[in-house]
């Protein structure tokens, strides 16, 4: 651990925690260099912690032009052409969610963990823990919901949501983990009701020249409740913002957000 990492370390192990989820055909390691702006920014509020996908992956779009050297590369959800079972692929995904966090508590940090920042695959599954939560705790009771994260920062996240608890509800507007879109038309009481709607907090990050721009919208309006996101869009296509005019305006989001629902 270098010098910088070292005081990073030091000065961040009593902070509220936020869990960074990188996207397909990335790796931790990547994402952590993309997110170093943000992290700066917010280092002296939160600590941030990176997981590592679970399952193989060919490098995503632009990975190899900077981070040729930094795989391998992998992902959050199986390419359907694997035919991993449904149910090992969720608990796949939560090992790697567990490893992370479990492995921070390893190294010193004690801080609560209050939030998920995840880019384009990532932000997909950000969204998709949260409403696990959400709906653990509606179904079951608070005290199994599994988690209690306070919000998310979704950057790039493209509908669907995908159903990680299928045991504890189904609809037709949730995809499984093999997907990338529904499996066929939903349902029309699933279409118009709520039931799929994530009400948990929500910061909505959407390059105005990336081109999955249409689905990242549709993430945003058609899963996620008005009264729970905030929404930034910016000038940039698909990537992490790092610039800060880009940067500075989701940092006052974070921050204005985590102090108005108690995470800060």
């Amino acid at each position: 651990m270098d010098a910088r990492n070292q005081e990073y370390h030091k000065n961040t192990l009593h902070l509220p925690r936020i869990l960074c989820l990188h996207g397909g055909g990335s790796n931790a390691r990547i994402f952590k260099t993309q997110c170093r702006v943000i992290s700066q920014r917010l280092e002296p509020y939160f600590r941030f912690a990176y997981a590592e996908a679970p399952f193989d992956s060919g490098p995503g779009p632009d990975v190899l032009s900077v981070y040729a050297e930094y795989g391998p590369f992998v992902r959050w959800f199986p390419d359907p052409e694997h035919n991993i079972d449904d149910r090992a692929a969720i608990k796949a995904i939560n090992n790697s969610v567990k490893t992370a966090m479990d492995e921070d508590d390893r190294s010193g940090a004690t801080g609560p963990w209050v939030g998920l920042l995840g880019f384009s695959q990532g932000a997909k599954l950000a969204a998709s823990l949260m409403f696990r939560q959400q709906v653990r705790a509606e179904k079951l009771g608070r005290a199994q919901a599994g988690s209690d994260w306070k919000f998310a920062v979704v950057m790039a996240g493209r509908a669907p949501i995908v159903n990680l608890d299928p045991d504890v509800f189904r609809s037709s507007m949730l995809s499984n983990t093999s997907q990338i879109d529904l499996s066929g038309l939903p349902d029309v009481d699933d279409l118009m009701g709520e039931e799929h709607i994530l009400k948990l907090p929500t910061i909505h990050v959407h390059g105005l020249a990336d081109p999955g721009l249409y689905f990242h919208r549709e993430l945003l309006d058609d899963y996620c409740s008005i009264d729970s996101v905030r929404v930034l869009e910016w000038d940039g296509a698909h990537r992490v913002p790092v610039k800060s005019a880009n940067v500075n305006p989701l940092i006052d989001q974070i921050l204005r957000l985590a102090k108005e629902i108690g995470a800060l």
